[in-house]
């Protein structure tokens, strides 16, 4: 570098060197406030149209009388009663004079403009209450708040019932609207009396008056009563009391004017030796001794005293007003004469429960109804009654029987069921096959394995129906009972057997017999299937074994093989067997038998046994009563056997129209089952005590 005018170069010289202040700050940069307002106001602005272009209008209504203050929880331009708020949830306050605050959630949803209704609840009102007379009991909508005079009682804005209660004054009852917001009311009620003024004088003066019971004055005077039914009585000393009953209203005065009250009657204490005698006044009944006559003052009465077997006491009683008096009438007895032949001599005769000695005699007893009973050990008693008549002699012959002999009169030797069954009593101790033996020897043609030889015997009493029951007997137990049909052939006649039974149903129908007729079911019962029986129970059953087998084999000292006898076939037609006419249907038959009936034929088609019994040994075969087992040979004698309470199966004796063989139609004959068969019915039974 050269300096001007020259080519000489420029001497460069160091100058002063100074160096900078650490402490010294640089220089402050000028700030512009304009900026900074500029920048803030565009920020509110943003802030503002935000606001404004998101904001909802809501309408805040105040239901109240007196104006209202409102204030929301949150960010809201008020215009008005409007204020503009964001969507979301807000808490909006109300308050008004009078009135109680309220504070409610508000949902501001998407919708430009929304309402919401705030209802203040008004305060209480002020009530004044006051009646005339005052004291009543005040009641509002049935609650019992206090008695008049109430000064200033808040009560709710709104309708009331209100009430007042006093006693002796007609209730009052009005409707009540109390306005509310603290504002004072006053009612002022006047109570009407619930009484009538009632008029009474009485001759002679000075009774007392009683009101239901109470006594209230004495005559005359002027008595406020309680309207409604009232009872009124005088009172007086030596005379008879006056009542009348009356239907008062309230504020309805009534005049009873003068009463003439009667002369009070007399009293007559009245007893009689004996006691229980009868008794009139003038004719009039009054009951039995001893009693309370009442005797009207003055004159004289007819008194009669009279009882059975004794003499009529006649005489007449007098009593002053209100006297009293008492008397005891001795009746003298009126005898009768009753001769007694009693049997056996030493029987003891009671009269009305008193012994009298033993044996015939003759008593004199006064002429009324007596009860008479002759005992003597081991008999029965007899007891009857006798009134003796004055001047006649009776007769009353009584004759004693053994207990034995008294027990044996009162069973009747034939019944009939409800159902029209006929059973027959039997007695097997009378009969000389009581004691037996059941099943058949083993050399016996056609004997089964299970009709081995045991003893039994029989002591109880039995009835024995005479027929099987018949379809229409059984219908009316169950009257669907259907016995079906064989090759066009019926079985369900009504005066054909039911068939088609099981032993179930068959003792079923036992039991719903017995319940018909009043007696105690035999067999055990639980939700409808037997499951055992009461050996004491005298109500219908089924025939044990044992008793079948007595009723159809025992004819006199005899023990009988066949219904007809010991030898084989039958060479008439005793029973309904499978015969000619059956060969179609059963296939095996008696051959040259013929009892003209294919299938089962009419209950007591053919002749009865020698018990009256009939079909013991054809038409259809019948359930027994006893779970089917094979008894032992070597057992001891089974006195009334019953067999097991239960089992799964059940005996059945006897043979039916369809059966034809030699081991089929013996008496011996055994077969078990337990479902219905169409050759299976059934009979029936029961003990006699």
């Amino acid at each position: 570098m050269s300096r001007e005018g020259g080519d000489q170069p420029l001497a460069i010289e160091p100058s002063a060197f100074q160096p900078l202040d650490p402490a010294a700050a640089p220089p402050p940069k000028k700030r512009n406030p304009l900026r900074w307002v500029l920048l803030g106001t565009g920020a509110l602005f943003l802030l503002v149209m935000a606001f404004l272009l998101t904001a909802r209008s809501l309408e805040v209504a105040v239901v109240a009388e007196t104006p209202a203050k409102v204030s929301v929880d949150g960010f809201a331009l008020p215009f008005g009663e409007r204020y503009l708020l964001r969507p979301g949830t807000y808490s909006v306050s109300a308050s008004a004079e009078g009135y109680h605050p309220m504070t409610s959630e508000v949902t501001v949803g998407d919708q430009d403009s929304q309402r919401a209704e705030l209802i203040l609840r008004p305060l209480p009102g002020l009530l004044s209450i006051s009646s005339e007379p005052a004291g009543a009991k005040v009641l509002i909508d049935g609650e019992l708040v206090g008695e008049t005079p109430l000064a200033e009682l808040p009560v709710e804005a709104g309708e009331h019932q209100l009430q007042l209660r006093l006693e002796r004054y007609l209730p009052r009852e009005q409707a009540l609207e109390i306005t509310g917001r603290q504002l004072p009311q006053t009612l002022a009620l006047a109570l009407a009396p619930a009484w009538a003024d009632v008029s009474v004088s009485s001759q002679p003066p000075g009774a007392e008056i009683l009101v239901d019971g109470e006594a209230v004055a004495n005559t005359p005077a002027n008595v406020e009563i309680l309207q409604g039914e009232r009872q009124l009585m005088l009172r007086l000393a030596s005379y008879a009391d006056w009542e009348q009953t009356l239907e008062l209203n309230a504020g309805e005065p009534l005049e009873l004017g003068t009463i003439t009250l009667q002369p009070a009657a007399g009293l007559l204490e009245l007893a009689s030796r004996p006691s229980g005698a009868n008794v009139t006044l003038d004719g009039e009944f009054q009951g039995q001794t001893p009693l309370t006559l009442e005797v009207s003052p003055g004159r004289a009465h007819r008194l009669a005293v009279f009882k059975p077997g004794y003499r009529r006491y006649n005489g007449s009683v007098e009593l002053a007003a209100a006297a009293t008096d008492s008397r005891t009438v001795t009746l003298k007895p009126q005898l009768g004469k009753v001769r007694f032949e009693i049997s056996p001599a030493n029987a003891i005769l009671r009269i009305d429960g008193k012994p009298r000695g033993r044996g015939s005699q003759t008593l004199s007893l006064p002429a009324f109804e007596h009860s008479v009973e002759v005992v003597l050990e081991g008999h029965a008693s007899v007891r009857k009654r006798v009134t003796p008549r004055p001047g006649l002699e009776q007769l009353v012959q009584v004759s004693l029987q053994t207990e034995q002999a008294a027990r044996m009169a009162r069973i009747k030797p034939e019944i009939t069921t409800s159902v029209g069954q006929t059973l027959l009593l039997f007695k097997p101790e009378d009969s000389p096959q009581a004691s037996f033996t059941m099943g058949a020897s083993r050399r016996e043609p056609g004997r089964r394995a299970n009709e081995v030889l045991h003893p039994a015997a029989l002591r109880r009493m039995f009835y024995l129906s005479t027929t099987e029951v018949t379809n229409a007997q059984f219908r009316l137990y169950q009257a669907d009972h259907n016995s079906g049909q064989i090759d066009g052939n019926s079985l369900n006649r009504e005066h054909q057997p039911a068939v088609q039974v099981s032993w179930q149903q068959a003792a079923s129908f036992c039991n719903w017999l017995s319940a018909r007729e009043g007696l105690p079911p035999f067999y055990r019962q639980t939700k409808g299937i037997i499951n055992g029986y009461n050996p004491s129970a005298t109500g219908y059953r089924l025939p044990t074994e044992a008793e079948w087998a007595w009723a159809a084999r025992a004819d006199g000292a005899n023990w009988l093989k066949f219904p007809w006898g010991e030898s084989f076939p039958p060479t008439l037609a005793v029973e309904n067997y499978a015969d000619n006419t059956s060969a179609y249907v059963t296939g095996r038959i008696l051959n040259g038998y013929t009892d003209g009936h294919v299938v089962s034929a009419p209950v007591a088609s053919f002749g009865p046994n020698s018990k009256g019994l009939y079909d013991l040994g054809g038409n259809v075969a019948e359930w027994a009563h006893d779970v089917y087992g094979i008894p032992s040979a070597n057992g001891a004698t089974q006195t009334d056997p019953l067999g097991p309470q239960s089992g799964d199966n059940y005996v059945i004796r006897g043979a039916s129209w369809a059966h034809s063989k030699i081991a089929e139609l013996r008496l011996s004959h055994r077969d078990y089952g337990q479902a219905g068969r169409d050759d299976v019915g059934f009979r029936l039974a029961r003990y006699a005590e």
